[in-house]
């Protein structure tokens, strides 16, 4: 029913027009004390042995660092140096940035921290205020991956569209600069990226329905520079040549339904070639059956795209899912490499995409080197090396057959925005993968809402029944794991097996060490050659952002933030706990060599007793229920109205036994401050309480299952 939580979120007032518009720029406080970061650092960043400046550390997004003082001999000796807690109980997956000794994190509801490196004391914070209701905005949750640095400023993107520009030394605001139009449900959770004082942002938003760009603005003032749209207008009013090309791959109104293509994760930079590589996302609705009747490629959706980022101009693109209908974003984390492939050197951009394939490109001209899939696939038999093309399986496509087919892998992606890195040393690239299907159903006479999700496959159809046979098969199909992928051979060479998915991003060192984070409340440390465990660390909580490594006085220190949440702890119901229950426990850790802090003793998973109302209701009333709860309420409070442990359990609230309170929260939007948003723009009284009896059905259900 919401986007954002009913229990975690503190009231926050309603942003003031002041952020909702562009800021006057004004001066740096303190500038002169901070050092500047500019082209030539970033440019030379992987000889930065000290700090970790750019999201992926370098502009080719390797996440190699090359310190090896923390190493396989001696990681054993690992441990917590410094930890702090945060001040939002969400899903944290932001990338930290590490400059002269200050680490820079953003959290979840995009505020900005800045600690002391070595001791973390607290230097300053900053906070947006990013109203609650704007939780309804995102598909997957409150997030933030990170920031960018330029000059003496930071820049990041907030949940409602901004991006901002603050002082690096003060965490003065500098200027804010609202990026998207706001009668339209897009938001900002990606990290920017900044090329020769142009600061790099996309958005978010394809699950809703809108239109996706990515664009430029001057790092100075926040002017705009450029805006890329991945998708054409109405024909005619197209005006650069690639949406005039792209108008004939798409079908019949398109554009009244936004058409997706939101660039909203992964970015990376070549200064050789001077291109800038951005991922595309979905279609929008998924279901190309209404977004392009009659099908078509639907240029750009679902494509890595080359531009120039002096202009925005396009280069060149490579389409990895053309026609998509299975939410398939080629949004995935790019990375640049030289490899040497066929007994010659080719520079290369290589992505493990959601669709299951890792694709290797040549980064100059797009062209498909090579193709595989790294887990299991069902939606395609291959990819065509000539026509760089899948090879489909005809019964994958529901828009054509308009028949439910379990697709693997699923919406969830085999790997998602969690990013891998690449050791040039070993030649390896490191996944964070998931292996897990989903019954795609098609939803009959499917018509746009004004708010949640607009994908025109029916969630409810879909929804875990309350079959403990069926889900103990389901749960156990459903895994993660950690491949060490080599991209030359495309053959994996070893891999750690994880009970469930939504395991962190990755890191690899110097030191011969791969470290990720896991949905089972671990920071493990690997041999890079061979994947064994060489160490680990309970953290308390899940964590699926990416470690970072700095050193200094020859001290070298690993971060990284922990905070289980997600689309994978909302949504997929009782799926989110394969790997058990998992409390969010938001914190930056901080580990060197001989480490001896200690966290606070570890509290239990608790929960409200199971204990609903009779089931009351006609059948056609709970199937009316079920249906709209299936479309509005599941992505955020779980398959099936079984939650995780991040957002409200609604088969255990208060409120689904008083049908006006339920009324007042689900249709007024009471708690609307809260990130509870009411739905009387898309649902009427008499639905609303039919959702209310869907629930009392479902708690009876699962309690007589033996849930409590």
């Amino acid at each position: 029913m919401t986007a954002a939580a009913v229990w975690v979120r503190t009231g926050v007032a309603a942003v003031t027009a002041a952020f909702l518009t562009s800021i006057a720029p004004v001066p740096d406080a303190h500038a002169a004390t901070a050092r500047p970061v500019d082209g030539k650092a970033l440019i030379s960043a992987a000889d930065d042995l000290e700090d970790w400046l750019t999201h992926g550390r370098t502009y080719d997004e390797q996440r190699f660092s090359p310190l090896d003082r923390i190493n396989a001999a001696n990681v054993k000796d690992l441990g917590l140096a410094w930890f702090a807690d945060l001040d939002t109980a969400r899903g944290q997956e932001a990338t930290p940035l590490v400059i002269d000794g200050t680490v820079y994190i953003t959290t979840a509801w995009s505020k900005v921290k800045a600690y002391d490196a070595l001791s973390g004391k607290l230097r300053w914070e900053y906070d947006p205020k990013v109203p609650g209701e704007a939780g309804i905005r995102v598909c997957c949750d409150v997030v933030n991956r990170g920031l960018a640095a330029w000059g003496r400023r930071l820049y990041f993107g907030t949940l409602d569209g901004r991006l901002i520009a603050l002082d690096r030394e003060t965490g003065r605001l500098v200027w804010s600069k609202l990026t998207v139009d706001r009668s339209k449900p897009y938001a900002i959770t990606g990290a920017p990226r900044v090329i020769d004082g142009r600061v790099i942002i996309g958005n978010a938003g394809g699950e809703m329905g809108v239109r996706g760009y990515v664009a430029a603005y001057d790092g100075d003032d926040g002017k705009r520079l450029w805006r890329f749209y991945t998708v054409p207008d109405r024909p005619g009013t197209n005006a650069t040549p690639h949406l005039k090309r792209a108008e004939a791959t798409w079908k019949g109104d398109w554009w009244t339904l936004g058409g997706g293509g939101t660039v909203w994760d992964s970015m990376a930079y070549d200064p050789r070639l001077d291109l800038l590589y951005v991922g595309v996302g979905n279609g929008s609705p998924w279901n190309q059956a209404y977004r392009s009747p009659g099908g078509g490629d639907n240029l750009y959706i679902d494509s890595i795209i080359a531009l120039k980022p002096r202009t925005g101009e396009y280069v060149w693109h490579y389409q990895t899912t053309p026609g998509d209908t299975w939410d398939f974003d080629a949004t995935q984390h790019l990375i640049l490499a030289d490899l040497e492939i066929d007994g010659r050197p080719r520079a290369v951009v290589m992505q493990a995409s959601k669709n299951g394939f890792f694709y290797v490109l040549d980064r100059a001209t797009g062209q498909l080197i090579s193709a595989a899939s790294y887990v299991a696939v069902n939606w395609a038999k291959g990819i065509d090396t000539q026509s760089g093309r899948p090879l489909e399986n005809p019964e994958a496509r529901i828009d054509k057959t308009g028949k439910p087919f379990v697709v693997v892998p699923g919406p969830g992606g085999a790997h998602s925005w969690q990013p891998m890195a690449y050791d040039p040393r070993t030649g390896l690239v490191y996944i964070p993968a998931q292996e897990a299907g989903f019954p795609y159903v098609p939803e009959a006479h499917w018509q746009e809402a004004a708010q949640g999700f607009n994908t025109g496959i029916d969630f409810a159809a879909a929804a875990m029944p309350a079959d403990p046979k069926v889900r103990a098969a389901v749960m156990a199909a459903t895994r993660g794991a950690l491949i060490a992928w080599d991209p030359i051979a495309q053959q994996e060479r070893w891999r750690v097996a994880f009970k469930g998915p939504w395991n962190g991003g990755v890191l690899a060192t110097g030191g011969g060490l791969v470290f990720q984070g896991n949905a089972a409340k671990e920071f493990a440390a690997y041999d890079a050659v061979s994947g064994a465990k060489l160490w680990s660390s309970s953290v308390q909580t899940g964590v699926t952002a990416a470690p970072v490594t700095y050193s200094i006085k020859g001290e070298q220190y690993v971060a990284v933030l922990a905070g289980w949440g997600g689309i994978w702890a909302l949504a997929p119901g009782i799926l989110s706990e394969v790997a058990g229950p998992v409390r969010n426990v938001s914190r930056l850790l901080v580990y060197r060599l001989g480490g001896s802090a200690q966290l606070p003793p570890e509290s239990p998973v608790t929960r409200p007793p199971l204990d609903p109302p009779a089931t009351t209701g006609t059948p056609e009333q709970i199937a009316e229920g079920g249906r709209q709860y299936g479309r509005f309420c599941g992505g955020c409070h779980g398959d099936a109205a079984y939650a995780g442990t991040v957002l409200p359990d609604l088969r255990r609230s208060a409120l689904i036994a008083d049908g006006k309170a339920w009324a007042s929260v689900v249709h007024e939007g009471a708690l609307r401050d809260q990130g509870m948003v009411g739905f009387a723009k898309v649902l009427s009284p008499e639905q609303i309480e039919s959702i209310r009896r869907y629930v009392i059905k479902r708690a009876n259900e699962d309690k007589a299952l033996g849930d409590k």
